[in-house]
């Protein structure tokens, strides 16, 4: 969920009334919202950085943290804020947002090389734009906060916003060899390569992040004007040629993307918010895109489109008895204009709610309008018989048993290093089925564990001052990629126990999974049994040779247990024997 900060006395003024930290509380939980946090820009520099000097010179001007459903993108900035709490409150309607066609349109030019790359964009003119300070932060904020959250940190869209009295059209989107793109970037004195521009940016403390999206990449995408002039290196930087300032007075939007879909609601997004600072408030002008077919597209879409939904449905899915005209007010107020039709409601989705995409996110509207504490509690209509989820009562039994046992229990991370898994258990990591994080942001934490025992390894390391034995139990998930699930990956749910004393003490983990098989009344196979649980002889890397063997039941193998080998407790850091038991308890629930 994205948080918002907006200075306290720019909101009231725009809000056109003056509330205490409480009565602002009410209204944002009436309307959806949570105030997070009433601060000041020195407290957040403190808090956030620990710096106490950097931070003496910092505005002491309250701030207003506000939490923000991720997919509310109308929310992001003060501008749409203020309108969706104004038309809540009753106090403005629904802004009209409409084209306004100019002489000549802007055309953007989408070139075939693109398809390697990033293959769509989309574009956009605010004519008339008169920036404030506040406003032209707000605008480069939510710039921020939507390549955070919808643009998936601009791997899906990049947003670029350039001074359009600057450049001249028509303009193209093409891609081009990292050594044939050279310009000037925000803000800096020198042009450079694509090359050069990855090199300098690798340490820069926001942009290094994006770079790995397009520098392995044959090619960069870049937008050029008329004249050659670079507009930006997406979804990198802008050139510093067109930066917008506040006395800018028209903005040249474009969004390059590898989902069109995602680049039409982005730019939808900010046309609409920011129109209310156009001459003409809540105007946008369109640009053609031509397309690498040769076919033209005009951007920004800003479609209305309605939605028919069932009076008596919404009353039921809610709780409610309302008629239709109260719902129908109701969801004017959330922004979304309802007209009564029959036992029917009409409601237009306007360009700014992209998050309306089914009936039952107007039934949502509707309750939040309705408010939630003032639906009434009522029991079920009919009657259900709940119970524990097999699995996770027969792991709360063996936790309290194998407590009882003497072992103690350990809740370790399901996330580890892929050295854990591997090169300190004698395993190849490549021969394992785990689970990789795409872009891990610690080296703790590469893969999903594939055993339980790292994390028990690592506990008994942090408690290695504790008096011998050590004897820990974990019965968590471990998660196996599988090829033949439907996501590639299962979970699977495991007892680990491991002995830690001056003797490896094999006899007690072996005792403890004869006390589990007891408990699940599983006998020893003998040759008088088909069924039951045995020990088969085994070779593994990670245990001592001719001290291990496989747990195992109905012929199938579901463990291990064994003394572990001495290189094991070494990359662990441990000095003294271990002796292991793990095994799924999957196939007795």
């Amino acid at each position: 969920m994205p948080t918002i900060g907006v200075k306290r006395d720019l909101l009231f003024e725009a809000l056109g009334k003056t509330y205490t930290d409480d009565e602002f509380q009410d209204l944002c939980f009436a309307f959806g919202l949570e105030l997070d946090e009433v601060t000041t820009e020195k407290q957040m520099l403190t808090k956030e950085q620990g710096d106490v000097a950097a931070a003496a010179n910092a505005s002491e001007e309250i701030i207003y943290r506000i939490d923000i459903p991720a997919n509310r993108y109308d929310l992001l900035c003060l501008e749409g804020l203020v309108t969706g709490l104004l038309v809540f409150q009753g106090k403005v309607k629904p802004p009209k947002f409409q084209f306004v066609e100019p002489a000549k349109r802007q055309v953007l030019k989408i070139d075939p090389s693109t398809a390697k790359i990033r293959p769509y964009a989309v574009a956009a003119v605010l004519r008339n734009v008169t920036f404030t300070q506040a406003s032209y932060n707000s605008f480069i904020d939510l710039q921020d906060k939507l390549h955070q959250n919808i643009c998936r940190k601009r791997t899906l869209v990049a947003i670029g916003t350039h001074d359009l009295d600057t450049i001249q059209g028509p303009f193209s989107y093409e891609a081009l060899a990292p050594e044939q793109i050279k310009f000037k970037p925000l803000n800096q004195a020198k042009e450079m390569t694509g090359s050069q521009l990855m090199d300098f940016y690798a340490t820069h403390a926001q942009l290094k992040q994006y770079l790995p999206i397009i520098r392995d990449s044959p090619v960069y995408p870049v937008i050029y004007d008329a004249n050659r002039k670079v507009l930006s290196l997406p979804p990198i930087i802008n050139g510093d040629h067109s930066k917008i300032s506040l006395k800018t007075k028209n903005v040249f939007i474009e969004c390059t993307a590898t989902d069109r879909t995602k680049a039409k609601v982005v730019l939808d997004t900010i046309v609409c918010l920011f129109s209310e600072h156009c001459a003409q408030k809540f105007t946008v002008e369109p640009c053609d895109v031509v397309q690498p077919d040769g076919s033209v597209l005009s951007y920004p879409e800003l479609e209305v489109r309605e939605e028919r939904i069932s009076v008596k449905r919404a009353n039921a899915y809610i709780g409610i008895e309302e008629p239709a005209e109260k719902l129908a007010d109701m969801l004017t107020r959330m922004y979304l204009e309802a007209k009564v039709d029959g036992d029917s409601l009409v409601v237009k989705i306007p360009p700014t709610r992209h998050d309306v995409i089914h009936a039952c996110d107007i039934y949502e509207d509707v309750a939040i309008a309705y408010g939630y504490n003032n639906i009434k509690k009522s029991l079920p209509a009919f009657m259900q018989i709940a119970k524990q989820f097999p699995l996770n009562k027969l792991t709360e039994q063996l936790r309290e048993q194998v407590a009882q046992a003497g072992f103690t229990e350990a809740l370790t991370f399901t996330l580890c290093s892929r050295d854990d898994i591997g090169r300190k258990l004698n395993k190849s990591i490549e021969a394992l089925p785990a689970v990789h994080i795409g872009n891990p942001k610690t080296l703790e934490f590469q893969v999903v564990r594939t055993t339980l025992l790292p994390g028990l390894l690592k506990t008994l390391v942090a408690n290695r001052k504790m008096p011998l034995p050590l004897k820990l139990f974990e019965i968590s998930d471990v998660v196996v990629a599988d090829e033949n699930t439907e996501v590639g990956a299962r979970n699977e749910r495991r007892v680990c126990a491991v002995n830690c004393n001056k003797t490896a003490g094999f006899e007690v983990v072996h005792g403890l999974l004869d006390r589990v098989m007891q408990l699940l009344s599983v006998p020893w196979k003998t040759a008088n049994l088909t069924k039951g649980y045995y020990l088969q002889a085994a070779e593994d890397p990670s245990y001592f040779p001719g001290r291990c063997a496989n747990v195992m039941y109905d012929n199938v193998v579901i463990g291990k247990i064994g003394v572990l080998h001495p290189t094991v407790l070494q990359a662990f850091e441990l000095t003294t024997p271990c002796s292991v038991v793990e095994f799924t308890i999957e196939p007795f629930v």
